[in-house]
């Protein structure tokens, strides 16, 4: 037994995810990290075979990439797809393996084109036009805490799309409130018990992007600042907006790249998974 689970390890066949043990009878159905402790537990691996596979660095060899299939036991989020200007035959073989992988896939700054090409092959894909978001997803799927994201006005509205839909496919409840810009802030205050009761917030805005500083200065939460490229040209395609949260005296706030919902949603729910108590994927 030793020698063939050892032999399928140094041949990098086993992920962080899929652990197979020999049983006699040839191997077994994919393993998750709990069953193969569990296998230590009952004498089918040896604590040195275990360690050796859990420290195994694992991904999918397609040529043109390399898919992580160990980064969502490592961190607890499975890799994700940044879409735009992939090849049609790369973009539509990651989707296929990342799906035969998790049963999922969740791609970013998709279009209508790529839609259509992933589509014709899973038929059960989803697009959002807003957002750009590109995904197969699992059609239920348990969501815990609640997070706010917010946005100035309504054009920073695709990014905050990206952001509260990756909180959401990762698992994280969302709440959206939208156009509470500081030209109107009746408007935010209207909202404020329900954005102070979140494990975070995300503060979506471009032009000089206060509302950042704004919803610090209000909230004991975290709030994660999201500068975007909207407004005119003394906004210089979000820099504006980039250095007002950066140079923000309130605290609490963190700022991500400009235009990067993905990163916000990302962060946002890894801030919820440890206020609710889950370390790792909820």
């Amino acid at each position: 037994m030793e020698n063939s689970l050892m032999a399928l390890v140094n041949r990098g066949d086993l992920s962080y995810i899929k652990k197979r043990i020999y049983t006699g009878k040839g191997m077994t159905e994919s393993m998750t990290v709990q069953e193969l402790l569990e296998a230590v537990r009952d004498g089918k691996v040896t604590v040195k075979e275990a360690e050796t596979l859990l420290k195994k660095e694992s991904y999918e060899e397609l040529e043109y990439a390399k898919l992580d299939t160990g980064r969502k036991n490592r961190t607890g989020f499975a890799e994700v797809i940044y879409c735009s200007g992939k090849a049609d035959k790369h973009l539509l073989n990651i989707y296929e393996s990342l799906y035969k992988e998790y049963g999922e896939a969740f791609g970013t700054r998709a279009s209508e084109k790529q839609y259509a090409i992933v589509k014709e092959r899973f038929p059960e894909a989803e697009y959002d036009p807003v957002s750009r978001i590109l995904k197969i997803g699992k059609k239920e799927k348990q969501r815990i805490g609640n997070i706010v994201v917010c946005t100035a006005g309504t054009a920073d509205i695709p990014v905050a799309e990206e952001a509260a839909q990756t909180a959401e496919y990762f698992g994280t409840e969302v709440e959206r409130i939208y156009d509470i810009g500081v030209s109107g802030m009746h408007r935010l205050f209207s909202k404020l018990e329900t954005i102070q009761k979140a494990n975070c917030v995300v503060a979506v805005a471009g032009m000089e992007g206060a509302l950042a500083s704004v919803l610090g200065g209000l909230v004991s939460r975290p709030v994660i600042a999201v500068p975007t490229s909207v407004g005119y040209g003394a906004n210089f395609g979000g820099m504006s907006a980039l250095l007002t949260m950066i140079n923000s005296c309130a605290n609490g706030v963190a700022v991500v790249n400009i235009d990067n919902g993905y990163g916000a949603g990302y962060l946002a729910t890894q801030i919820n998974r440890l206020a609710e108590g889950k370390g790792e994927e909820a």
